[in-house]
């Protein structure tokens, strides 16, 4: 097994910084590569106050032009005549000056504004406070109160100052540290730290989350510059200098992308582990490595900046980015247990962990081979309400395979099976180096009950028995595919058809109609419940907004219409399928046209239309009706977005792969893709067999590579 541990190799373009003798922060900040800050042009055009470089020349406005010009290498232009000579000073140009907020010659004049009219109101709200003081020592009424109001509120007025001047400066640092997290500058973000500590600026959740998700990305060995969010997995978060090495001639190379506080978070799609060495150098080299000493600094400071916001002077409410953060810098010195026991005290907190949160624990766990710990981890998880993906089942499955643990390898399979269904390329690997394996080869019972077997899987549903490894011997692994009948042309074995049972099904419309009815208008899912009840039951739903689809506002009906009387052909009944399309696309100058208006009238005759009311989603109508009506729907629609993610995990994927056709067009042709013929899921058979189906993008279904695995006696 030698070979799946090695790590994979460096590519040329990432070749690691010489160390350096001096640990210094303007000597470690030379490891790093120069790279151009834009913090300045950000600065350069928000507001400033007096006495602040360039916003010495008293207004906001002039401070912009002075600073910009100063930037440049150049003086502040002054008046010129046509020639390029000083021009003579004309009547007018201190007003111009007041007008404009600057400082007169004279220096009498100090703009506060944005224009001259500050000041006056400023001295014209003076002159009446003076006449109401007057007026108060004149009745006779304490004197001193009129000083002390007085006082109170010029103190008001200075705090309320200091307070404004807090939070600019504040905001200023926010900008600067989101420049320093978007080009992965640690140390600029170190160096930020330490001038407003000793400037007192005070700092908020945001500030110290950002400067502890540097921190730790240093700590972990690899910042990545340009880089401002990721998809936030757990272990994906994970940066790619962290290789899980669980020996010391044996590595879990792990080359993933780092983690960044929840305020940058932004979805990127397909950003998945992988553990074994990828010939995609391009996806390598967005990380930049990052020297041994300035990953110690970088882990020191972080834990610095952590105590100063858990100190009670600064009363900082922690956040579930801030403590993962930390469990990162715990797992880049290799402590599990540190890592673990931040995420147990999150509830103590009130935070709710994440999945990302359990990552470091996980990795460092599997780092050290303690795989007792690292399951008590993925307990944690499901006792949190965390489901772990792909990529945490992975690092477990390695972490199994090199300790050859063969029932937590079981466990796995039944794990990626009910998570993941089918397996990425990288966990194929893994799977087929364990049933190679000696180990693998000796675990498992030598006599069982056939029968027992049988109704095992029966009772479960069609698959999957789960009661252990069956026999004993050579395992032999053929890359298979799978033909229109369902048969697995490497063994000859007919794979399973796995769909929701009659209450499964009930129950799963039961759900999505109480979830259709909170979000939308009660009466309008109830009528259509109804108008569904009197028409049905329908044996396909033609999603019309994406079969139609023509451009960002209109519909094509007569590619629905082809759509419909294709499916019509395939269905026993040969009735038309049900459409259903929101109401704006059935009015306006569209509608009116012939071919349009007879369309329409032909399906609202024979009832196989159904339009959703203004402000509705019509995902919920179509959605219902085809699990009401048991039956197919024809769509594109991957169902990934927010309204597909509410709904029951083990119930979606399983009803999605046996009812969804999609489609597509050419020439004005059609053509279909039918369900599989078979459950495109892990599934173990009662002779012990098992077929693995493989992730692949982009392919039919019968182009699909399924592992067959199977006892060579």
């Amino acid at each position: 097994m030698a070979s799946l541990f090695t790590p994979p190799p460096l590519p040329a373009r990432l070749l690691l910084f010489p160390a350096t003798t001096s640990s210094s922060p303007a000597a470690l900040r030379c490891l790093l590569p120069p790279r151009s800050c834009h913090a300045r042009e950000v600065l350069d055009v928000m507001p400033q106050r007096n006495g602040g470089g360039a916003a010495a020349s008293g207004t906001n406005g002039a401070a912009v032009r002075v600073g910009v010009a100063r930037e440049a290498g150049t003086a502040p232009r002054q008046g010129r005549s046509r020639h390029g000579g000083a021009r003579r000073w004309r009547r007018g140009d201190d007003k111009g000056k007041l007008a404009r907020g600057e400082r007169a010659a004279d220096g009498e004049v100090q703009g506060k504004g944005w224009s001259g009219e500050g000041e006056l109101k400023g001295r014209r709200e003076g002159k009446r406070w003076t006449r109401g003081e007057t007026r108060v020592r004149e009745s006779g009424k304490a004197e001193n109160f009129a000083r002390g109001e007085s006082k109170s509120s010029g103190d008001a007025m200075k705090k309320g100052k200091k307070k404004v001047k807090g939070s600019e400066n504040g905001g200023k640092l926010r900008v600067e540290l989101d420049m320093c997290s978007k080009r992965g500058d640690v140390m600029g973000a170190i160096s930020l730290y330490d001038s407003a500590v000793k400037e007192g600026i005070r700092m908020g959740q945001h500030h110290y989350s950002v400067l502890l998700y540097l921190c730790s990305s240093a700590a972990l060995g690899f910042v990545q510059p340009a880089k401002s969010g990721n998809a936030g997995s757990g272990i994906a978060s994970i940066g790619p200098a962290c290789k899980l090495n669980l020996l010391a001639t044996e590595s879990m190379g792990s080359f993933e992308e780092e983690d960044v506080p929840e305020d940058h978070v932004e979805d990127q799609e397909g950003n998945k582990t992988d553990l074994f060495a990828s010939d995609n150098v391009t996806e390598q080299t967005s990380s930049v490595p990052v020297s041994d000493e300035l990953r110690e600094y970088a882990r020191t400071r972080g834990f610095e900046i952590f105590d100063k916001m858990c100190s009670e002077k600064e009363k900082v409410l922690m956040s579930e980015a801030a403590l993962t953060a930390v469990a990162r810098m715990a797992m880049s010195m290799g402590n599990g247990d540190m890592a673990f026991d931040i995420v147990k005290q999150m509830k103590d907190q009130g935070i709710a962990p994440k999945l990302r949160s359990y990552g470091p624990a996980l990795t460092a766990f599997c780092n050290s081979g303690n795989v007792e710990k690292a399951f008590e981890v993925e307990a944690h998880m499901m006792e949190s309400g965390v489901t772990p993906e792909e990529p945490e089942l992975e690092t477990l499955l390695r972490a199994s395979v090199i300790t050859r643990q063969g029932d937590r390898v079981y466990y796995l399979l039944h794990k990626f099976r009910t998570t993941v269904r089918q397996v990425s390329p990288s966990t194929a690997k893994l799977f087929e180096e364990w049933f190679r394996s000696s180990t693998a080869s000796k675990v498992g019972k030598r006599k069982w009950d056939a029968g027992a077997m049988i109704k095992a899987i029966e009772n479960n549903g069609g698959g999957w028995h789960g009661l252990g490894w069956l026999g004993r011997g050579k395992w032999t692994i053929s890359h298979s595919h799978i033909d229109r009948n369902g048969v697995c042309l490497a063994c000859g074995e007919k794979l399973a058809i796995i769909d929701l049972d009659p209450k499964e099904t009930e129950d799963f419309a039961r759900l999505v109609a109480k979830l259709a009815i909170k979000r939308e208008r009660r009466s309008n899912f109830e009528n259509f419940q109804k108008w569904l009840e009197k028409h049905g039951p329908f044996e396909a739903v033609v999603d019309g907004a994406n079969v139609g689809l023509f451009s960002h506002k209109h519909l094509s009906l007569s590619k629905i219409n082809v759509v419909a009387d294709v499916i019509r052909q395939r269905l026993p009944s040969r009735k038309l399928p049900l459409i259903v399309v929101h109401n704006r696309h059935l009015t306006g100058e569209r509608i009116k046209k012939p071919s349009n208006y007879k369309l329409v009238e032909k399906w609202k005759q024979s009832s196989t239309i159904y339009a959703t009311p203004t402000g509705s989603n019509d995902d919920w109508y179509w959605l219902y009706a085809a699990i009401r009506c048991k039956c197919l729907i024809i769509t594109n629609d991957e169902m990934r977005d927010h309204t597909f993610q509410l709904l029951e995990r083990d119930f979606f994927p399983k009803w999605k792969e046996r009812h969804q056709v999609r489609f597509t067009f050419e020439d004005s042709c059609v053509t279909l893709q039918m369900p599989p013929p078979c459950s495109v899921v892990i599934q173990e058979s009662e002779k012990g067999q098992w077929h693995i189906p493989v992730s692949e993008e982009g392919l039919l279904e019968r182009d699909r590579t399924w592992l067959c695995v199977k006892r060579s006696n």
